[in-house]
């Protein structure tokens, strides 16, 4: 039995997980960070008080260890966030294929199958090794498979053959390019249909053609037909009942299109449908997994799309006071690079400074302004939750993990690359 190791622990192996592929070397760099249980003469501050508070469950003790800008991640949050996630679909893990594309992460992969959970979806080839090396049963690429990323798809399948592996595909022209690949290798892929419901992004339109594209893939030679995959994600009003409504609205063409599929004799095994904002209202769908992402680190900017929905930050964004033009203003080391930035300001909320005007925003920096500022020291770090941390953590190489007070550990980011081995 063959093993890969994850190595990106300060000091240490942080996860060594079997396959049932031979040994694969990784090829990431090691963290080689003093490992500290305690920091003495650490600085313990809030924002400004000069003191810790045991209600601030964000702070660490250890302030002066840790770089910024920096991820912080907190593992006792993730597992209860897990639980919720278990608890919204009925108490069934099997009902979840949870998106991997929020954290990335090995560790927070091993979190979730600790927990029953073992479908995941994923949008890059990185992300799909990642989760296959670290356990999952399925695993479903939920992004178009064309060029070169269609021998990568195969090679995955013979890497990992405990994983069952499966796409999607919106168009002939693309399933039956990768069927012929795999057909010639002698080997096959299982494509999930994916459904436009509104979104008008990817997908094809639950009518007439989108059967007739099912059935194409139920009769290819090197192709199967697994299912419908469907992602919803222009449904986020705030309100739940309209949310609720236009929801309905959308699935009933998707649910008429399984029946007349499976009347005429084709298989649906599968229906992985949703994101976070509509995923309670797909739980109540028998048969369908719920495929939301975000609740397992969760942000600020979910509570808006979904405020009914009860789960915790787990991910924290630190950045340090750089400068202090006047005395209400305050320049940050938290520039493009760190913090997602593909919408509008705020684009994160600071503990203690919430109503902060945030005044310009470039590659290294970020200039707030708000009456608290004037207390703040050069070098003081602020906590605040990310407004989107999907693509925060693909800008992080590793994240701080935080227990009991203490960042004592990092993790290395593995599937924000766009290549791992294959």
């Amino acid at each position: 039995m063959g093993e890969v190791t994850f190595i990106f622990a300060p000091g240490k192996l942080a996860d060594t997980v079997q396959t049932g592929s031979p040994p694969l070397q990784l090829g990431l760099p090691t963290f080689k960070l003093p490992y500290r249980n305690h920091l003495a003469g650490s600085a313990l501050t809030t924002l400004r008080t000069g003191h810790i508070s045991m209600d601030k469950w964000f702070l660490i003790s250890n302030e002066s260890d840790v770089s910024t800008p920096s991820v912080l991640l907190y593992p006792d949050r993730i597992s209860q966030n897990i639980t919720r996630m278990i608890q919204v679909v009925g108490g069934d893990p099997s009902r979840l294929c949870p998106h991997v594309k929020t954290h990335k992460l090995a560790q927070v992969l091993r979190l979730q199958i600790d927990q029953g959970i073992n479908r995941f979806k994923c949008s890059t080839i990185a992300e799909c090794e990642m989760s296959a090396a670290a356990g999952a049963n399925q695993v479903l690429m939920a992004y178009p498979l064309l060029g070169p990323n269609v021998e990568r798809f195969l090679k995955l399948q013979r890497l990992f053959p405990r994983t069952s592996f499966a796409a999607v595909t919106d168009n002939l022209t693309a399933f039956s390019t990768a069927a012929n690949v795999a057909a010639a290798a002698g080997e096959s892929i299982t494509f999930l249909m994916d459904i436009n419901a509104g979104m008008n992004r990817t997908g094809i339109l639950p009518d007439q053609s989108a059967f007739a594209l099912y059935r194409s893939l139920s009769q290819a030679t090197g192709a199967k037909a697994g299912g419908l995959h469907i992602y919803d994600g222009h449904l986020h009003q705030s309100d739940e009942a309209t949310r609720r409504a236009a929801w309905q609205a959308a699935i009933q063409p998707v649910l008429k299109l399984r029946e007349q599929l499976e009347a005429a004799g084709l298989a649906v095994p599968r229906l992985v449908c949703g994101g976070t904002p509509t995923m309670a209202f797909w739980a109540g769908v028998p048969g369908v997994e719920c495929s939301a992402g975000t609740p397992v680190l969760y942000d600020f900017g979910q509570p808006n799309n979904n405020p009914e929905l009860s789960f915790f930050p787990a991910a924290v964004i630190v950045t340090r006071v750089i400068s202090k033009p006047n005395a209400e203003t305050v320049c940050l080391d938290l520039g493009h690079k760190a913090i997602a930035s593909e919408m509008p300001h705020p684009r994160v909320r600071f503990f203690g400074l919430e109503a902060a005007e945030y005044l310009t925003h470039s590659e290294e920096h970020m200039v707030i302004r708000h009456p608290d500022c004037g207390p703040l020291a050069i070098g003081q770090m602020i906590y605040g939750l990310p407004k989107h941390i999907c693509p925060t953590m693909a800008l992080h190489q590793s994240v701080g993990v935080v227990r009991n007070g203490l960042c004592s550990d990092y993790w290395e980011v593995v599937a924000r690359a766009r290549k791992i081995t294959v």
